[in-house]
């Protein structure tokens, strides 16, 4: 992003991580952000919202290191529904699919795809999942966790390419702006 935060940028009138957060939010589920310390632009546009925040201690140490906190903040026993916050096509029903699908197939992890079967995000991860989960390292992400329970695994089709579309230069976020009106 050259330098831009790409959660600062504005999806709907409301800076993206506001947006998402807001979506986790209308589910009724309980939301806890992994934040990194040096971005108090985040916090400010989260303003007020009943969110638990956690600081990332290290998040040079990539992806692995806001699972892990954010996780560490989470009753052992719970699911952990994974969202990414740069996802700006995710809605509160996309979620309320994921958490509705999770109660009726509580033990598998659910990931969402595209609506053409496209692996994506979120991921729902049952208790069982967390001692894989906490054994990442870098940016490797929760994808390994994935490949190795893949018989434990289950897509969930969300709307148009919602699990799927995220944007990382401001190249693609102009494009996704010409086609998605704001």
């Amino acid at each position: 992003m050259r330098g831009a935060d790409k959660l600062l940028e504005s999806v709907g009138g409301a800076p993206l991580i506001a947006r998402i957060t807001q979506a986790a939010l209308a589910t009724g589920a309980l939301v806890t952000l992994a934040l990194p310390p040096d971005r108090p632009a985040r916090l400010a546009a989260l303003g007020a919202l009943p969110v638990a925040r956690i600081t990332v201690p290290d998040p040079s140490m990539g992806m692995a290191a806001s699972l892990h906190a954010g996780l560490r903040a989470i009753p052992r026993a719970d699911p952990v529904l994974l969202l990414l916050a740069d996802l700006p096509e995710i809605t509160a029903a996309d979620l309320q699919l994921m958490l509705a699908e999770w109660r009726r197939t509580s033990d598998l992890i659910l990931r969402g795809t595209a609506q053409d079967g496209t692996p994506g995000h979120p991921v729902c991860f049952p208790p069982w999942a967390r001692a894989d989960l906490m054994q990442l390292s870098g940016d490797e992400g929760a994808r390994s966790v994935i490949a190795r329970h893949r018989d434990r695994l289950r897509l969930v089709a969300l709307a148009d390419r919602h699990a799927t579309t995220d944007l990382d230069t401001p190249e693609e976020w102009q494009e996704w702006r010409r086609r998605t009106p704001d």
